[in-house]
């Protein structure tokens, strides 16, 4: 397994490799943020999959600003033989394990497992993926899709998934914006990357 390293990672991504982001800002029965994070990585790794590389921890601004405690945010890359949707299974069984309740969008959570891409997949298909990408702000506060979108429609406007992506997987492209993640890290504002704290 490989930790908090990014080099090595510059290789093509092919078909069995899915890039995955963790937070926490509450507390679960593995104790607090920090906690939960790393065991969720540990339960993920013991599933069947192949962990190849863990990022740093990083404390980030709940998202509004003002709705909660502050986030531990972290990312991974698995190598996978299941399907998307199984993948997507199973980290709801892990969040289900910790506590996880979906009572509000954007909400609290004891531990949030984002599936962010699975190689170069567009799900379910580039019209859908386009109108979750697109969807104003205002309206993303209170829809949801039903099904599995892929790329996360918001992972280039993120940088508490960016940074931390950028530590494991950071020449991914993008199959529809064509930019790698660095490339997306890049272009956002200063200040946003500036709410992404390394956790000493």
């Amino acid at each position: 397994m490989k930790t908090n390293n990014a080099s090595g990672n510059d290789q093509p991504i092919n078909g069995s490799i899915a890039l995955i982001a963790l937070g926490s800002n509450q507390l679960s029965v593995a104790g607090g943020p920090k906690d939960t994070v790393l065991q969720a990585m540990e339960i993920i790794e013991n599933s069947g999959v192949e962990l190849l590389a863990r990022s740093r921890l990083y404390t980030t601004y709940a998202y509004p600003i003002g709705s909660g405690p502050d986030f531990i945010n972290a990312a991974i890359k698995i190598s996978i033989s299941q399907s998307a949707e199984q993948i997507l299974s199973l980290l709801h069984r892990i969040e289900a394990q910790f506590g996880r309740e979906r009572l509000a969008r954007w909400g609290p959570r004891t531990v949030d497992l984002d599936l962010l891409a699975v190689a170069a997949e567009i799900r379910p298909d580039i019209e859908t993926y386009q109108h979750w990408r697109l969807l104003p702000v205002n309206e993303q506060a209170h829809q949801a899709p039903v099904e599995l979108i892929l790329p996360h429609p918001r992972l280039q406007d993120r940088a508490f998934v960016l940074v931390p992506l950028a530590d494991v997987a950071p020449e991914w492209v993008h199959p529809v914006l064509k930019k790698s993640v660095r490339e997306m890290l890049n272009a956002l504002p200063a200040e946003d990357k500036k709410g992404v704290r390394l956790v000493e």
